[in-house]
């Protein structure tokens, strides 16, 4: 949810950040990050930078699709979206009337993993829109009214979205290599979920999990630590009723443990078909997720000079674009080779994919190769700091998958430590061999897909 229309305060703000981060060099950008634990268990994170007359903070809630059961598969989402919509104190109304009048914004969305609730704001209207903020987050109404108008928008876009292949396509996919763990499942749930869910259901998903215990509030911007934490006081602190406590502890799921190769073919009318290959990849945590981030940037996470796209665009012409992403959340990953490719042209197109993971699971890297994805990863790094919202997007995650409160700074040295023996060792490890789970969606009758990839 983002409220706030381009109006001249809004304006004004974007050209602020734009203008300041054109002018500023990348090593103005290293953090200097505090970390406070407030006695209610809510981690705080704080970054001073006073460049711009600008405050963002990002709110990350242990909450999401991990902790809601099946049968009401978007109960986690519905809640984030409800939370601007009345809260004790303000109605709906007040509340979008309040931001757009001060150009500011405040936006919540539920991920795989939480729910981050995020405030952008000059300055000058910190101590209002903080108000609101916590309002928002602590004292939702959920009134009956506005869920059934939130729920029919969401299935209203739900059925919007199932009109394209490639939404089709990753949903199957997802499916497919997650099975019933909830990464598996849309964020969004599904019509006859999201019919299911009741106001009830609601506000105690809100009780269970939206609590200050594990929570973090990361802070970045024109305040001093003295004004965040009188703010803090005043609106998140046991005082201000947020009281300690833990979330509603989360039912267990196991993964998939099927080493068995699956094909979904979804039929569509379509000149293209849309591929999907891939299957498990790695945790958010794991000490090899920098060593498989060189390996992917090689094979296909590279752009134009990925394996992949020199193999598969420029070779033989298969495909505009065609890339591979590892996806790593807390408790798991997911590797995907995506590509669109003319229906007529899927086999070839599949046999090149499964032939270029099996050159990287065998073969070895070029220095010239291990330096430029090394290149690559650091020099982009400062990007991820370049403007507030993304310095206190990155502090808040940092601190969920417990990086290290120093990890913008150790991070270079990581990527730079990297060998071509390790490379070659995830690679062996983590990338798929005949297990692979893969999506086509696409015209099933021109496509005629091998035997030998179902």
């Amino acid at each position: 949810m983002v409220f706030g229309k381009f109006n001249k305060k809004i304006i004004t703000l974007a050209a602020l950040v734009a203008f300041t981060v054109s002018l500023v060099s990348v090593n103005a950008f290293a953090l200097d990050t505090q970390r406070v634990v407030m006695p209610n268990g809510l981690v705080v994170l704080f970054s001073e930078r006073h460049n711009l007359p600008v405050v963002r903070m990002s709110l990350i809630i242990n909450a999401s699709k991990l902790d809601e059961p099946a049968r009401l598969a978007g109960l986690a989402h519905l809640t984030a979206e409800m939370l601007t919509e009345g809260t004790k104190n303000r109605s709906s109304k007040e509340i979008h009337e309040e931001i757009e009048f001060t150009g500011a914004s405040i936006e919540a969305s539920s991920s795989s993993d939480y729910t981050a609730v995020g405030l952008s704001v000059l300055k000058k209207d910190l101590p209002r829109l903080f108000e609101i903020f916590a309002d928002c987050v602590l004292n939702p109404t959920f009134t009956e009214a506005e869920l059934r108008q939130k729920k029919e928008l969401v299935k209203g876009n739900l059925m919007q979205q199932e009109e394209s292949p490639a939404y089709a396509a990753n949903k199957a996919f997802m499916a497919a290599v997650y099975g019933k763990f909830p990464y598996g499942r849309v964020s969004e749930g599904a019509p006859e979920t999201i019919d299911m869910i009741k106001r009830d259901d609601v506000v105690k998903f809100h009780s269970d999990f939206y609590v200050p215990w594990g929570s973090i509030l990361s802070v970045a911007g024109d305040v001093t630590y003295e004004e965040l934490m009188g703010l803090i006081d005043k609106h998140f602190s046991v005082s201000a009723g947020w009281s300690k406590k833990s979330a509603k502890k989360r039912e267990a799921a196991e993964l998939p443990k099927s080493t068995a190769k699956k094909a979904i073919l979804i039929n569509r009318d379509t000149q293209q078909a849309n591929i999907i290959l891939g299957g498990l990849g790695v945790r958010r945590d794991n000490p090899d997720f920098y060593a498989v981030s060189i390996m992917n940037y090689i094979l296909g996470g590279g752009g134009f000079a990925s394996r992949m796209v020199k193999a598969i665009r420029d070779n033989l012409g298969l495909a505009y674009d065609i890339h591979s992403h590892f996806a790593s959340f807390k408790y798991a990953g997911d590797f995907q080779v995506v590509i669109q490719t003319k229906n007529e042209f899927t086999n070839v197109a599949v046999q090149e994919i499964l032939k270029q993971i099996k050159a990287m699971k065998e073969g070895v890297v070029t220095d010239e190769e291990l330096s430029d994805a090394k290149a690559y990863l650091t020099g982009s790094f400062p990007r991820k700091l370049d403007t507030m919202d993304k310095i206190s997007m990155f502090m808040a995650q940092v601190e969920f998958y417990g990086l290290g409160i120093d990890f913008d700074k150790k991070y270079p040295a990581i990527i730079n430590a990297i060998t071509k023996d390790d490379v070659r060792r995830v690679a062996q490890k983590y990338l798929i061999g005949n297990n692979y789970k893969l999506a086509i969606a696409g015209n099933q009758a021109k496509i005629g897909l091998n035997s030998d990839y179902k």
